[in-house]
């Protein structure tokens, strides 16, 4: 394997292709790993293309929403035959864009490959900080960092003692909510799927309590046991009947931020939600978002969260998997809850 310090190398690229689209729960199967034996370590003269090496992979749920023929307005859909995307942290071999140079450690957009040819440097950023560890760049300083950031700041407007309630509360973007929660001063729980992800919330990650919601078998009396005074903010992952149990628990001029709904994704319909009266009556205010919207936000955030990851105020957990070919059973664990904190996939650590 060469590393780009070989000019006009010819490498092998290893990749995982998506097969086809997608009904119920994704399987290892819909994708397969292939090699593509003829790769130039070399960006062709007239384009203004990026090869870059990728180090580490991110699996995100919001992944399984490409893998079908509806598009959604934010992401598009992956193509069947070619290689999926998502978020990846690499080292730039060669450039023809001005902005980066052979060495450049960048995050973003890429394939999920050994190496990608990117077209377009858009949010793609470059890697200034290297004493935090590379990896952390598909997590809590790259998108789901970015999204806890903007969702829990901006969209939630919290204030010091409200009460905050985390859905999927473990996994990338949970996990930093209610720290960020815990630092403004406010009441945090989170639901997570198994007892271990439980005691990792209020062990590690500093939650007042947590719960596991598959051992509820009524959300709606779980949520008034631990909110028995209401939800001022709740950031919402997971949507369905623990959207709807919430709606109920909100507390007047609440707040919801809608980041994602992952126990919808595996659906061909969604379900249903019935209390939103309840929203009528309490004046709550529920308001989608997208990472991309806080893009012109990085360096700020960067400014904030740096200073707590080096001093340890806030932790973060991550559950590697090493091997792209391993890649496909890590994005699938995602739905059944198999991950414990940011999955990622290492493919060649520095």
């Amino acid at each position: 394997m060469a590393d780009g310090s070989e000019k006009n190398a010819v490498v092998s690229n290893k990749k995982v292709i998506f097969k086809d689209y997608v009904s119920g729960f994704p399987k290892e199967s819909d994708m397969a790993v292939t090699v593509d034996e003829n790769l130039k370590l070399k960006v062709a003269g007239d384009s203004q293309g990026i090869l870059v090496k990728n180090l580490y992979l991110s699996c995100d749920p919001y992944m399984r929403l490409l893998m079908t023929n509806r598009s959604s307005e934010i992401f598009g859909t992956y193509t069947p035959g070619a290689p999926i995307t998502g978020f990846g942290v690499g080292k730039v071999i060669d450039s023809r864009n001005p902005e980066f140079k052979e060495g450049d450690l960048v995050w973003g957009i890429t394939g999920w490959e050994e190496y990608s040819l990117l077209t377009s440097s858009e949010g793609l950023f470059k890697i200034h900080h290297t004493d935090i560890p590379l990896s952390y760049y598909t997590g809590i300083l790259g998108m789901p960092g970015l999204t806890a950031y903007g969702g829990f700041y901006e969209v939630c407007a919290p204030k010091k003692g409200e009460y905050v309630f985390v859905s999927a509360a473990s996994g990338a973007v949970g996990q930093l909510v209610g720290q960020f929660a815990k630092l403004m001063g406010c009441y945090v729980v989170g639901s997570a799927g198994t007892q271990d992800k439980v005691e990792l919330l209020k062990n590690k990650f500093g939650f007042d309590d947590a719960f596991n919601y598959k051992e509820e078998p009524d959300l709606n009396a779980a949520l008034k046991r631990y909110f028995p005074e209401g939800i001022d903010i709740y950031f919402e992952n997971v949507g369905g009947k623990m959207l709807d149990a919430v709606i109920l628990n909100m507390r007047v001029h609440g707040r919801i931020a809608a980041c994602g709904m992952i126990s919808q994704y595996n659906r061909d319909q969604p379900e249903g939600v019935q209390n939103l009266m309840s929203i009528v009556y309490k004046r709550v205010r529920i308001e989608g978002f997208a990472v991309f919207d806080y893009y012109p936000q990085y360096s700020k955030f960067l400014d904030f969260i740096l200073p707590y990851i080096r001093e340890g105020k806030v932790k973060y957990v991550e559950d590697i998997v090493e091997g792209l070919e391993n890649g496909p059973a890590a994005l699938i664990g995602l739905f059944s809850g198999r991950n414990v904190g940011k999955q990622v996939v290492v493919i060649a650590p520095q």
